[in-house]
């Protein structure tokens, strides 16, 4: 799979601040990418250093396994990195005339991008009438307009109320279906998990994880279960040789997994043991819990 851009040991200081700290990590083809951690950990300076309006201090990024000029290969790249900024008293398709004249663009992709994202019924509304997650879904717009390979978005929620959010991330998704690579940085968990299938987690500038967003480690999930008799069911539970913990919280019985299992497998198992139960169901730690488990690591570490 072809690698879009490259990032080996980038490291960004500010006077005494490592604000970036000796960050690698790679980007595929076709997949969206997060770069996730709290605000202040260096996600939006990293942005920067690939996109050349930040100097590095040290380190190397290549765009497109360094076939070309970072100054080229950005011709390739969209990119959202501030609040986007357009003339409040032109109408959308006036702006995005003009964005289309600065990058030296064919207009005839104006109405295409404006309907993909939305926005086509008030393509002559001017800007000041725009709500903030329409002007939000504009930039957007703004940056496909030359069909890039890569659309970088720096926080593309921020600010938006849950229908905003939602908007944004469903035109995420019909972007990354079209086939573009999406690289995107954001403090939230759940935009991660909802819409990336690779993510980087950073934290004071250092990386913690890189890797397929359900990969975070190695979690074969875990079973919640009841029956009449807890006790009985526990024991059975301590008994299985692919189950690792089990505990019990307000009548609810938890098995942690340490190798693949089915609910029918430990369901059969339970009962030819003579207990039935009232309740099974499977479930995979969520992005938030192996998250919170890989800085509890890294903070004792």
């Amino acid at each position: 799979m072809e690698t879009i851009l490259k990032i080996s040991q980038l490291t960004k200081k500010f006077g005494s601040l490592t604000a970036v700290d000796q960050l690698s990590f790679s980007i595929q083809r076709g997949n969206v990418y997060g770069i996730l951690g709290p605000n202040g950990s260096g996600k939006s300076t990293t942005l920067g250093m690939i996109l050349n309006v930040v100097n590095k201090t040290s380190g190397s990024f290549s765009w497109f396994e360094g076939f070309e000029s970072t100054h080229e290969a950005l011709k390739k790249v969209g990119a959202i990195i501030e609040h986007p900024n357009f003339y409040p008293y032109m109408t959308a398709v006036q702006n995005l005339e003009l964005v289309c004249k600065i990058k030296g663009v064919n207009k005839g992709k104006i109405e295409e991008k404006l309907k993909l994202v939305g926005l086509l019924d008030r393509k002559d509304s001017k800007f000041r009438t725009f709500s903030l997650g329409m002007k939000q879904r504009l930039a957007i717009a703004s940056a496909l307009l030359n069909d890039p390979e890569i659309l970088i978005l720096d926080e593309p929620t921020n600010g938006l109320d849950p229908e905003g959010i939602h908007q944004i991330r469903e035109i995420i998704r019909k972007i990354a279906a079209g086939g573009t690579t999406i690289l995107l940085a954001s403090h939230l968990l759940d935009e991660v998990e909802k819409v990336c299938t690779h993510v980087v987690i950073i934290r004071k500038g250092k990386k913690l994880y890189s890797g397929p967003v359900d990969g975070i480690n190695a979690s074969h999930g875990f079973f919640e279960l009841k029956s009449k008799n807890n006790d009985l069911l526990i024991q059975i539970l301590e008994g299985h040789p692919h189950i690792a913990k089990v505990s019990e919280k307000d009548g609810l019985v938890t098995a942690i997994l340490a190798e693949p299992m089915e609910p029918e497998t430990i369901n059969e198992y339970i009962f030819e043991k003579g207990l039935s139960l009232s309740y099974l169901i499977k479930r995979r730690e969520s992005l938030e819990e192996q998250f919170l488990e890989l800085t509890k690591q890294t903070h004792s570490a």
